[in-house]
């Protein structure tokens, strides 16, 4: 596990979508897992920017996300379908056969789990996945609790995560209470990881991930038993963590 540590957000973001550039660059086949919610937006931003301006080749990439809610359909405003294509793939012209995403609205959402799993190894599993990390440690969505074999799996939301998605619907009481997302042992298997964590929200959890025990009540911690996986966050999701701990996996040789 690697270590970069940012002054803020838009640090965060900039060196995120380096990364992901020279991904691209150096892999054109590329198959990206991708991610959600205000934590990327800024990396997608800059990566966009990154890619328009050195005319990045990108027609041979794929991309993954990590989940959609339960029941949205890919052209409601709400759904990660309309958030991707908003924040990613119209501005860089991505074709709809490079893009990938859970159907939540599929009329067997447990056919859907096996069918995305499936997909996925079908493209011979995700090279590079970005990740944010919950307020209580959930990756993708899967919530405290889920077993660490999990695969693509229908999941209840907790509370605390729907009240954090609150801020994306009029009301909470519109925020769906069950999702689709690929399992920990999904994400486990791409090849590398990089995580992003910005803001005093995000401190306890990165010093739970940094610094607690690895067990099922905090997903994210499983995390640290992967052989690649680099964590970009800023002075303010580190501040609770001890210099000590954060130094000893900083390094450059990330991704």
């Amino acid at each position: 596990m690697e270590i970069v540590r940012v002054t803020n957000y838009e640090e965060m973001s900039e060196y995120a979508a380096e990364l992901l550039f020279r991904k691209v660059q150096t892999q054109p086949n590329v198959v990206l897992g991708l991610a959600t919610g205000g934590t990327p937006e800024g990396t997608y931003e800059a990566f966009i920017e990154k890619a328009k301006r050195n005319d990045l080749d990108l027609s041979q990439i794929t991309t993954f996300n990590l989940d959609e809610y339960e029941g949205l359909a890919s052209d409601h405003p709400n759904s990660y379908h309309a958030y991707m294509k908003e924040h990613l793939f119209h501005p860089l012209d991505l074709k709809s056969e490079q893009t990938h995403l859970p159907k939540g609205n599929a009329a067997d959402l447990e056919a859907e789990a096996k069918s995305y799993e499936q997909l996925i190894e079908d493209y011979g599993g995700i090279d590079l996945q970005l990740l944010g990390i919950g307020e209580n440690g959930h990756i993708g969505f899967n919530e405290p609790g889920t077993p660490h074999h999990s695969r693509t799996h229908i999941v209840e939301l907790k509370e605390s995560t729907r009240e954090a998605n609150a801020r994306y619907f009029e009301n909470k009481s519109e925020v769906p209470k069950r999702a689709i997302t690929m399992g920990i042992a999904s994400i486990m298997d791409s090849r590398c990881i990089l995580l992003l964590a910005s803001g005093e929200r995000k401190k306890q959890a990165m010093k739970n991930l940094l610094e607690g025990d690895i067990n099922e009540t905090f997903p994210a911690s499983i995390l640290r038993s992967h052989p690649y996986v680099t964590i970009i966050a800023d002075e303010e999701a580190l501040s609770a963590v001890s210099e000590r701990e954060w130094k000893k996996h900083d390094s450059l040789n990330v991704l």
